[in-house]
């Protein structure tokens, strides 16, 4: 009863960090009497904990000893599978150097533990009470979906989308793509190309610069250095107003981060096409897993697709794709709260 009572006096913090390519996202809540009172919302140029992420963490949690530090995984070898039955998991994978979870008593979900230990490793300093499955994150988003016809299922976050099909509440196929990989992969491939077109241009027979003989009398470019007055070109304008060039400049400067920006997002969300496309594909040919036609998608967005992931997924796989946005890190907090029973 006392403990009720203490605790009443204080807020809850909940304090929820998503880690980003080269960022990271942390959402601070204060909750009190069975609502959120406040929250606020950094992100700092590091993937790591550093003096200013700190900072700005205790900052907050030094005001309550309610505090609660959640991490959503961004392990690279974590998963989930459609059972919670420990003799059919050893069917679907080898969990013997895993840690894992039965999600509501229907599906598991798992994370290597040299993954977990790293996590747990990097923010010693400030503790970590929860680690939530990106699967978790997925199935909770979208709980008003998932227990109703078959379908596939996204979460996309920076650098990892998380696949799962369900029908009628119960897990068919998941699998967790890592971005960076396959960049890596597609780097190693135009690397390989670019090889092959430098040696087929050495091989090839064609022009030797060296027999080319440079004929100076026959050039027709001009000395201008009996030109001793260029003022007296009235053909030449002068340029006072040095402003106008500037903002020429910016002007220019801007397009082209904004050509640089959009072709950067086409790249990225022609990646994710292609993962989901393989993905979709095991889903069909491994033997282990229910399979059946996929028509509808879902996918949370987390980083803010752009119009051609739908366009690709419709065109290509003849999916009907419906989007919405999410702030993962808001939706951990919920789960986290959750976690807590508010």
């Amino acid at each position: 009863m006392l403990a009720k009572i203490f605790e009443s006096l204080y807020r809850k913090v909940f304090v929820n960090i998503v880690v980003k390519r080269a960022s990271t996202l942390v959402y601070i809540e204060m909750y009190s009497k069975k609502a959120a009172v406040d929250n606020v919302q950094a992100e700092f140029e590091t993937i790591k904990p550093d003096e200013n992420m700190l900072d700005y963490i205790t900052n907050y949690t030094k005001e309550s000893p309610y505090s609660y530090i959640s991490v959503l995984d961004m392990s690279s070898l974590q998963g989930a599978l459609p059972t919670c039955s420990k003799n059919k998991l050893s069917y679907y994978y080898d969990l013997s150097n895993c840690e894992y979870k039965c999600y509501n008593g229907k599906w598991t979900y798992y994370t290597a533990k040299p993954e977990l230990y790293e996590i747990e490793k990097t923010y010693k300093e400030i503790g970590v009470d929860f680690i939530f499955s990106p699967f978790v994150v997925l199935a909770n988003f979208f709980k008003d979906k998932i227990d109703g016809k078959l379908a596939l299922y996204a979460l996309v976050q920076d650098s990892f989308i998380s696949i799962a099909v369900f029908e009628n509440g119960k897990l068919l196929y998941a699998e967790h793509l890592d971005m960076q990989t396959s960049n890596d992969a597609d780097d190693i491939l135009l690397s390989h190309d670019i090889e092959e077109e430098e040696l087929n241009l050495e091989s090839d027979a064609g022009i030797d610069l060296e027999d080319i003989d440079v004929d100076d009398e026959s050039s027709e470019l001009e000395d201008f250095s009996d030109i001793e007055d260029l003022d007296s070109i009235e053909e030449i304008e002068e340029f006072d107003d040095s402003k106008d060039i500037e903002e020429e400049l910016l002007e220019s400067q801007d397009a082209i981060e904004e050509s640089t920006e959009e072709e950067g997002s086409f790249n990225e969300d022609y990646q994710r096409f292609s993962l989901i496309q393989t993905s979709i594909a095991h889903y069909y040919k491994d033997e282990r897993y229910e399979s059946a036609f996929l028509e509808n998608m879902y996918i949370a967005d987390g980083v803010g697709v752009t119009k051609d992931l739908k366009k690709y997924l419709e065109e290509e796989m003849f999916l009907n794709v419906y989007i919405r946005k999410t702030e993962i890190d808001a939706e951990v907090c919920e789960l986290a709260k959750e976690e807590l029973g508010l």
